[in-house]
C-alpha cells in the first residue's frame, strides 16, 4: 500500500505543474457529455413533432431545433480544437517534465542499482513513464471522466421517458461494469507480467547490440538468436494469455448488449402500445444505447489500457524510487579540501551478499604522498579507492579527509575534490571538446587545448577529419583504448582535483606514448594526494609508499627499494614479473565480489 501511495504521489507530484491545462480538459470532458446526449433528445423532438406538421408550419417548427443542433455541432467541432490545442501544449513539455525528474533521481542512486540492471532495460522502464503519465492523464479525464458524466446524463435523459428505462439501462451498466471488474485483476496480473518480460526482451536486445563486436568475433550470432528467441518465445505466451482473457470479456461483454437491446425492444414495443412511448422516445432509446454500448465498450478497453500504464509505471517507478543505499546527510556541508590527508579509521566493509572483505583496517595517507596499491586481483586495491570515493558506504569505522568524515559532506563536494582516471575510460556521445571539458564545465576551448596537449591527445585529435568536434560515438567507440585513455587523462588534468586517483591510467597505451605522459601525469600529480593502482610494478619506483593488499589486508607498507628488502610478497610479485606485469592469481577475482569494479 505504501509503495503504491508513492507511485500515485509521485504522479500527482507531476501533473501539479499543468493544473489549470488538466482543469480545461475536464471542461472539455463536461461538454462532450452534454453534446452525446442532446443531441439525440433534440433529434427526438423533432421526431415527435413531424407527424403533426403542415408545409406551412414546417419551417417554423423545426427551426429552433434545427438551429440548436448546427449551433451544438459546430460548437463541439471548435471545443474538439481547443482540446487539441490544450494536449499540445501539455502531453510535450508534461514529457519533458517528467523526464527531467525521472533522469535526477537515476542519476542520484549508487552504483550497485546500475549493477544489477541493464541500462537498456532502464531506459525503457524510464521512457514508458514518460509516455505512460500522460496517456494515463488522457485515459483518466478524457475517457473515465467523460463516459462517467456520458452515463449519468443518459440514465437521466431516458428517465424522462420512462423510469423503466432507466433502471433497464442501470442496471446493465452495473453487470456490464462489474464483468470487466471481475475481469481487471487477472488481467493486471497478465499485463504486468508481459510488461516486464517486455522489458527483459528490449534489455536483452540493447545488450547484444552494445556486445556486436563479440558477437562477431566468437561466431555466436546463431547462439544469440536461440538465446534472444526464448526470450521472445516467453514475450509471445505472456501475450496471448493476456488476449485470451480479453477475448472471453470482450464475449461477455457483447452478450450482455444484445440480451439488454432485446429487453429494450420489449419495452419500447410494450409502451408504444400503451401510448406513452413516441416515435422520438424510439429514436432517443436505440441512439442512447448505442452511444452507451460505445462509451462502455471503451470505457473496458480504457480500464485495461489504464491496467497496462500503471502496471508499466509502477514497474518502473519501484526501481526510480526505490531506497537511494548512499544518501547524503540533510544540511551536510561540502567538503573543504586544504591538505589531502585520508585517514582509513577501524573500517569494516563487505559487498552485499558476500563474504567481508576489510576488517578494521587503519592507514593514515599523509598530504601529498603518492601511494601506490598492488597484489593480486580480490585483495582489495579497488575496493580501497571505492570507498574513499564512497561509491559505498563502510560497514563499520569511518574515513576521513582532512578530518572530515566523508559520510558527513555532501556527494558532489567529495567527488569534485578526487581526479579520478579509470581503467577502462567510458565517453559519452558528445563532441572531443565536451568530454574533456567535463572535467571542469567553465573551461575554454584554450585550457581544453592545453589539458589536451599534457595528455599528449592533441596530436592524433588535431589529425582527425571533425578534430574537436567529433562526436565519440556510443561510449567512445569511434577511437582506439589508448585514444580514450588520453581523453580521459586530458579530463583529469582539466579538472585539477586536490586528490587524484589513476587505476591502470597508462594501459592502454603504446610504451612511447606512455613514456611521454607518464612525465605529464608526474607534473599532475605534484602537490596533489595521489593513489595509484597498478599491476605494472615498474609504474611505482617513484611513489613515497607502495601498499600491498592480499585478501582484504594490507600485508605490507613502504617504498619499492624498502620492500624489497623486506623481502615479502612484494618481493615475490617483483620477481614474477614477466615484461613489468603482474601475474594472474585464478584464485582470485575483484569481480567475485564487486562485478561494476575491474581491479588493477
Amino acid at each position: 500500500m505504501k509503495n503504491n501511495n508513492n507511485i500515485v504521489g509521485f504522479i500527482l507530484e507531476c501533473l501539479k505543474p499543468f493544473k489549470f491545462l488538466i482543469a480545461g480538459q475536464l471542461i472539455i470532458g463536461v461538454l462532450w457529455a452534454i453534446n452525446l446526449n442532446l443531441r439525440p433528445y433534440i433529434l427526438k423532438i423533432m421526431l415527435d413533432r413531424i407527424p403533426n406538421l403542415t408545409p406551412a408550419t414546417v419551417v417554423t417548427d423545426l427551426a429552433g431545433p434545427i438551429t440548436l443542433y448546427i449551433s451544438i455541432s459546430l460548437g463541439i467541432v471548435i471545443v474538439f480544437r481547443v482540446y487539441d490545442y490544450i494536449w499540445l501544449k501539455l502531453n510535450p513539455p508534461l514529457k519533458r517534465h517528467i523526464g527531467i525528474v525521472l533522469m535526477d533521481k537515476m542519476m542520484q542512486h549508487s552504483l550497485l542499482l546500475f549493477q544489477n540492471n541493464f541500462a537498456g532495460n532502464l531506459a525503457n522502464k524510464i521512457k514508458e513513464i514518460m509516455s505512460g503519465i500522460p496517456d494515463l492523464l488522457k485515459v483518466t479525464a478524457n475517457q473515465f471522466f467523460s463516459q462517467f458524466l456520458n452515463i449519468t446524463i443518459a440514465i437521466f435523459t431516458v428517465w424522462t421517458i420512462n423510469y423503466t428505462f432507466a433502471a433497464l439501462l442501470t442496471v446493465w451498466i452495473v453487470v456490464f461494469v462489474s464483468g470487466v471488474l471481475c475481469f481487471l485483476k487477472p488481467a493486471k496480473r497478465l499485463c504486468r507480467i508481459s510488461s516486464e518480460i517486455r522489458s527483459g526482451v528490449m534489455g536483452t536486445m540493447v545488450d547484444m547490440l552494445s556486445n556486436i563486436a563479440s558477437i562477431h568475433l566468437f561466431s555466436a550470432q546463431k547462439t544469440e538468436s536461440k538465446y534472444f528467441k526464448t526470450d521472445l518465445n516467453q514475450w509471445v505466451d505472456a501475450d496471448q494469455k493476456r488476449d485470451w482473457l480479453f477475448l472471453f470479456m470482450f464475449a461477455f461483454q457483447g452478450l450482455s448488449f444484445v440480451i439488454y437491446q432485446a429487453l429494450c425492444f420489449v419495452f419500447l414495443v410494450s409502451g408504444f402500445k400503451k401510448g406513452f412511448v413516441t416515435a422520438g422516445d424510439f429514436a432517443l432509446i436505440l441512439i442512447i444505447n448505442t452511444t452507451i454500448v460505445n462509451s462502455l465498450w471503451s470505457l473496458s478497453a480504457d480500464i485495461l489500457t489504464f491496467s497496462d500504464l500503471m502496471g508499466n509505471i509502477s514497474q518502473g517507478l519501484e526501481v526510480v524510487l526505490s531506497p537511494q543505499d548512499i544518501l547524503d546527510k540533510p544540511e551536510a556541508p561540502a567538503l573543504h579540501v586544504t591538505q589531502g590527508r585520508i585517514v582509513f579509521d577501524n573500517v569494516t566493509f563487505g559487498y552485499k551478499n558476500s563474504e567481508q572483505l576489510f576488517n578494521k583496517i587503519s592507514i593514515t595517507i599523509e598530504p601529498g604522498q603518492k601511494i601506490g596499491l598492488v597484489g593480486f586481483s580480490g585483495g582489495g586495491k579497488s575496493t580501497f579507492v571505492n570507498l574513499i570515493l564512497r561509491l559505498y558506504d563502510v560497514t563499520q569505522g569511518h574515513i576521513f579527509i582532512d578530518g572530515q568524515d566523508i559520510r558527513e559532506v555532501t556527494q558532489d563536494s567529495l567527488h569534485n575534490a578526487i581526479g579520478m582516471i579509470p581503467q577502462d575510460s567510458s565517453l559519452f556521445n558528445r563532441s572531443l571538446r565536451e568530454n574533456i571539458r567535463y572535467g571542469r564545465i567553465d573551461a575554454t576551448d584554450n585550457e581544453i587545448i592545453e589539458a589536451a596537449k599534457k595528455a599528449h591527445a592533441h596530436e592524433f585529435i588535431s589529425e582527425l577529419p571533425q578534430g574537436y568536434d567529433l562526436i565519440a560515438g556510443e561510449r567512445g567507440s569511434k577511437l582506439s583504448g589508448g585514444q580514450r585513455q588520453r581523453i580521459a587523462i586530458a579530463r583529469a588534468i582539466l579538472k585539477d582535483a586536490p586528490i587524484l586517483m589513476l587505476d591502470e591510467a597508462t594501459s592502454q597505451l603504446d610504451t612511447i606514448t606512455e613514456r611521454k605522459i607518464q612525465e605529464s601525469l608526474w607534473n599532475l600529480m605534484q602537490g596533489k594526494t595521489t593513489i595509484v593502482v597498478a599491476h605494472r610494478l615498474s609504474t611505482l619506483l617513484h611513489m613515497d609508499r607502495i601498499l600491498v593488499f592480499d585478501q582484504g589486508q594490507i600485508k605490507e607498507d613502504a617504498t619499492h627499494y624498502e620492500l624489497l628488502a623486506l623481502g615479502g610478497m612484494y618481493k615475490k610479485l617483483w620477481d614474477a614479473q614477466v615484461d613489468g606485469f603482474l601475474p594472474t592469481n585464478n584464485n582470485e577475482s575483484d569481480s567475485a565480489h564487486n562485478p561494476s569494479t575491474r581491479s588493477a
